[in-house]
């Protein structure tokens, strides 16, 4: 009897283990994911994101998507929906606004945020280095990014004195809104250029907003973009040729869509950057205060007008020779500065 109750219990200890493992290896993770204008790329970027650490949809992982296809005013009502679909953790992608719904409505479910503006100004955080509560996440820290952009239109109309900075009113908290725009002023008149401030709410007031800065005779322009502002990128950037103004905007995907130039983060590396957080928390179940300090990391940083073909020449050629008098100083220069003081990552 003493030898049965021996092996019964080594083979039940060594069976509980490999048992415990299986179980464990076959649970699904649950990833909430919610947006505020429709993007397919930046969705894919985040699904690759997670295959690279081994959760793929399908088989170990589901993701439940809800989008507010531009509609800020939908953002707490799904972000209410997904918590209440039990999710193990919550991604949002389109700045601020996604953030700060997900938050008010769970102060316990982990949050990761990928792409929020200024998230200590905007009370999403305690603070960089140590988030608190249940939210973390990537930060752009835009309020810096504006005086980088009006240098680069600097460079490329060395003469330039005045500027329109078109701005989407209400979309982030009335203290961020006015920090964002105290700073672009200050760098404007820095840099010796009077700043003309025009608001467009959305798409259908695009028109007014070009004809106000034309009225102004404004020589260039720099767009503070929003989720609203970049699901009509094309459109932006169309007006600004339409008008023959250089335009400096904050991502890539504008230049892709047509624009002149842009200087900020790589949208899609931005992407695949929450699904390192999300998937800590699901492993963890741990929160962000748990974790470690921010550190600033590396962004591809768009130097000049990208596309193809004549659109591409007609835009450097009304302001003569833009693309060689930025490709030097935007890659070496622009990139240097722009890593150390402007994304950093909440963990």
């Amino acid at each position: 009897m003493n030898r049965r109750a021996f092996f019964g219990t080594l083979a039940g200890g060594l069976l509980a283990a490999p048992l415990a493992e299986g179980q464990q290896a076959a649970q699904v993770a649950r990833i909430g994911y919610l947006g505020t204008s429709p993007n397919s790329a930046l969705v894919e970027a985040f699904r690759q994101g997670l295959q690279d650490l081994g959760y793929i949809e399908g088989r170990n992982l589901v993701i439940e998507y809800r989008n507010a296809e531009t509609k800020l005013d939908r953002l707490p009502a799904l972000a209410a929906e997904l918590i209440a679909l039990e999710v193990d953790v919550l991604v949002t992608a389109g700045g601020t606004p996604a953030a700060l719904a997900a938050k008010q409505a769970s102060r316990t479910l982990p949050i990761v945020f990928g792409d929020a503006g200024d998230p200590v100004t905007a009370e999403l955080v305690t603070s960089l280095a140590r988030p608190g509560g249940n939210v973390t996440g990537l930060s752009i820290v835009f309020p810096q990014l504006i005086g980088k952009c009006l240098e680069h239109l600097r460079e490329v109309i060395p003469k330039l004195t005045r500027v329109a900075i078109l701005w989407q009113p209400g979309v982030v908290a009335e203290r961020f809104e006015r920090l964002i725009l105290q700073e672009a002023e200050v760098a404007a008149r820095t840099l010796g250029m009077r700043p003309q401030f025009v608001w467009a709410r959305g798409p259908a007031e695009f028109d007014r907003a070009f004809s106000e800065m034309t009225r102004g005779r404004v020589g260039a322009l720099a767009v503070l973009t929003t989720s609203i502002f970049a699901s009509e990128r094309k459109r932006l950037a169309d007006l600004a040729v339409k008008n023959r103004l250089p335009a400096v905007f904050s991502f890539r995907t504008y230049v892709d869509a047509g624009g002149l130039m842009s200087y900020g983060p790589d949208l899609p590396d931005q992407a695949r950057r929450p699904a390192d957080r999300a998937t800590d928390k699901v492993r963890a179940g741990g929160q962000p205060q748990n974790c470690q300090g921010a550190r600033p990391h590396d962004p591809a940083v768009a130097p000049a007008a990208g596309g193809s073909g004549d659109r591409v020449m007609d835009r450097r050629a009304f302001i003569s020779g833009a693309a060689a008098v930025l490709a030097a100083p935007l890659a070496a220069e622009g990139q240097q500065t722009f890593s150390g003081s402007c994304q950093a990552m909440c963990f």
